[in-house]
């Protein structure tokens, strides 16, 4: 029986994917969320202007901590660190980041995940490294007027005011759309964010442009209309929608999903 559920699933899996532009890797990824957050052109967590891959950091008042060369660039990051995701399975204990991009589609699904990515000021991005984000008894001081902190000894960080709602929410998505595991206690923190901190504009029009490049929204921020996306399918983006959670299992999770 599961078998033959399992055939069905990657039938109607094929069938989506030829409506389905989301990314296949975090190369691609990177490539797509570079034009989508051309007219918004500021970092995530310092909120800098940025024009192509350089920073301005006098626009935010950003002090580099320790490496300006790297502080002057834009990286992708992502929210939900690729070890947090790789770590929750097997194909990273066999061979770390490389063999699960290579042999795990679900990883590789999740790390090329737009929801995911956000440009982050390339110092930032590493001090912050895998750490999780949360609250810290500690006031904003290692980056001038850019309100991030990490703590090194205590390997955690807390993002500024303004990005905590959009943290929260895409923990909370990637929680759901890929089976990560949360802690309860993370998990009501990230409620109470998502709560404290409403979704503003900006965050729909993100949501809205990478649903068209995803095939899929952040339900966390709101509804998505797929007929705005050029070249919209409705049948491919109907099935994209039924089908998108399925996708980003493996197969035996699906069976044990039929089972209960």
């Amino acid at each position: 029986m599961l078998a033959l559920v399992a055939i069905l699933l990657s039938a109607l899996f094929t069938l989506v994917s030829s409506d389905d532009p989301a990314p296949r890797t975090f190369q691609e990824a990177k490539k797509i969320a570079r034009e989508i957050y051309t007219d918004e052109g500021r970092t995530f967590y310092c909120g800098c202007r940025y024009q192509g891959n350089r920073v301005d950091l006098d626009s935010c008042g950003y002090v580099p901590r320790k490496n300006a060369q790297r502080a002057a660039r834009i990286e992708w990051e992502h929210v939900v660190p690729a070890w947090v995701i790789g770590h929750q399975r097997q194909c990273w204990k066999n061979g770390g980041r490389d063999n699960c991009t290579r042999n795990d589609p679900v990883f590789a699904r999740a790390e090329a995940d737009l929801h995911n990515l956000v440009p982050a000021i390339g110092e930032v991005n590493g001090d912050r490294s895998n750490f999780p984000l949360t609250m810290l008894d500690a006031q904003p001081s290692q980056y001038g007027r850019c309100a991030m902190v990490v703590d090194f000894k205590a390997r955690k960080a807390m993002p500024p005011e303004h990005s905590r709602g959009a943290v929260a929410r895409t923990y909370l998505y990637m929680h759901e759309r890929y089976g990560l595991r949360l802690s309860d206690q993370d998990r009501q923190l990230y409620e109470a964010w998502h709560r404290m901190y409403a979704v503003g504009a900006a965050e729909r029009r993100r949501n809205q442009d990478i649903a068209c490049q995803m095939g899929w929204g952040n339900p966390w921020v709101g509804e998505v209309d797929m007929g705005q996306c050029p070249g919209h399918n409705p049948l491919g983006g109907m099935l994209a929608g039924l089908f998108g959670t399925a996708k980003a299992l493996a197969l035996e999770e699906v069976g044990g999903l039929l089972r209960r």
